[in-house]
Parts: structure tokens; C-alpha cells; sequence
């Protein structure tokens, strides 16, 4: 899931809360849409090819 911050940039945040805190993780931060989009990617790559 991405969101873009009032700074601009955009982070990026799993699909799973996490049980300990009550809240998504923040899996990244970005300048810049596409790059969030690319990384987003990648961890969904990571994901199914361990």
C-alpha cells in the first residue's frame, strides 16, 4: 500500500497490520512515486521467490 505524506514523498506500508503495535509496517520511503511502484514490486518478487 502506498500513501503519499504531506512532505511529498511516499511511503510505503504492508498489507498486514501488525499484531503488536496495531499498525501497518513502513516498509519504505520514497522521493518519488514511481520509485515506491518499482520497490513495491520488488517485495512482492522477494515475496514468491525465496
Amino acid at each position: 500500500m502506498i500513501r503519499k505524506l504531506k512532505t511529498g514523498q511516499y511511503r510505503i506500508y504492508s498489507r498486514s497490520i501488525n499484531p503488536k503495535t496495531g499498525k501497518r509496517r513502513n516498509l519504505g520511503t520514497f522521493g518519488t512515486r514511481e520509485e515506491a511502484l518499482k520497490h513495491e514490486r520488488e517485495i512482492q518478487y522477494f515475496k514468491k521467490h525465496q
